[in-house]
């Protein structure tokens, strides 16, 4: 059994207490959390998995490393405190962990990473002999291994684009979808998610990826960013009113161009409610989905919904892509001290956990 650390309690930590607890070859040995409240709870409680773990939260992360565990999932944001959520990664590298995590957007792709980067992560893995796995919340597998493996049933291809398409309403961030998203915001504000090259900076790398997939160049990478204002006030159930007037909706690409055109798209499609920019492209079941269109010959389209924690799609994506992390441990622990990518970790079939016992094992 791999001894694993998961450091995070909310939306993406409950989904990874859940994945680590399901898995045979793993064992939860620890919860580090930084709200105090939560010391002491049981994992189970924290991630409603209905049974308890016997692993009690901890705020010790000194305390939890000293006890060498081979792997940690980081659950933490690294949304506006990049510089911590690195120095968190390098310390638990550097340590011997293996560490996954969807914080480092930079780290997605690690041939393209920056070099204050790459450096000091690559010196943590010698030094400690752990390995690092960085891939997207939205989710990952969805603008990487997904289109490329999509890519390889057709006969030509000339665009590969991945959306995401989602109700915000439904996501358990309220300041998140607010201040970082924009929603309920004039129309002046601008988000941190969309402003010039952030963008970029998150989901560049995947775009690059695919790009390596398929192998062309992408000569560079452009940014275009919609925003559309609600036509009248909206009341939702967990975040209140959005004013009439302000950021109802918000629509952006991150574009790879080759040969002079976009190529490899990733786009985003987000909404605070139904009546939203009621002409961009919607999920089939009004909420959220994430979707890979080939266009070329054939057009190959998959649309994906997944639901958890009562049917939110939100907490579905999370956990499809804590699923990915989780899943590549054991992979991780056999190939070694590294840093990797998404087409460096094979996705492989959840072997051993078909039918009411494996279920037990998550909803106890």
């Amino acid at each position: 059994m791999i001894s694993t650390v998961v450091w995070g309690t909310g939306n993406v930590g409950r989904a990874a207490i859940r994945a680590v607890h399901a898995h045979p070859s793993l064992e939860l040995t620890a919860v580090v959390v930084r709200d105090p409240a939560k010391v002491g709870q049981d994992a189970g409680d924290l991630a409603d998995l209905g049974t308890p773990t016997g692993v009690a939260a901890t705020d010790d992360l000194d305390g939890v490393l000293a006890a060498r565990p081979q792997a940690l999932v980081y659950a933490v944001t690294g949304d506006g405190r990049d510089a911590e959520a690195f120095a968190d990664v390098l310390k638990a590298v550097g340590a011997g962990c293996i560490v996954v995590t969807p914080s480092l957007y930079p780290l997605y792709d690690p041939r393209n990473a920056p070099a204050e980067m790459m450096e000091p992560l690559n010196a943590a893995v010698a030094a400690g002999g752990g390995a690092f796995f960085g891939n997207g919340v939205d989710p990952g597998w969805g603008n990487d291994i997904l289109p490329a493996l999509l890519t390889g049933v057709g006969t030509a291809i000339d665009e590969v684009r991945c959306q995401e398409i989602f109700d915000y309403s439904t996501y358990d961030a309220e300041d998140s979808v607010r201040y970082l998203v924009g929603m309920g915001q004039p129309m002046d504000y601008e988000p941190l998610m969309t402003a010039p090259t952030v963008p970029t900076m998150v989901w560049g790398g995947q775009v690059r990826m695919i790009a390596r997939a398929l192998g062309v160049e992408v000569e560079e990478i452009r940014e275009s960013v919609v925003r559309d204002a609600l036509a009248a006030t909206v009341t939702t159930e967990a975040m209140g009113d959005f004013d009439a007037g302000t950021q109802g909706g918000v629509r952006f690409e991150v574009q790879g161009i080759v040969g002079g055109e976009p190529r490899i798209v990733i786009e985003h499609v987000t909404r605070i409610h139904p009546s939203a920019a009621p002409h961009w492209p919607q999920a089939p079941n009004g909420v959220g989905a994430h979707r890979v269109i080939i266009e070329g010959r054939p057009r190959i389209e998959v649309t994906l919904e997944a639901t958890d924690e009562g049917g939110n799609p939100a907490a579905g994506g999370n956990a499809t892509a804590v699923g990915r992390l989780v899943n590549a441990i054991d992979w991780l622990a056999e190939a070694g001290p590294g840093v990797y990518d998404a087409f460096d970790v094979p996705l492989r079939p959840l072997t051993g956990r078909l039918g009411a016992a494996a279920r037990e094992a998550v909803t106890a």
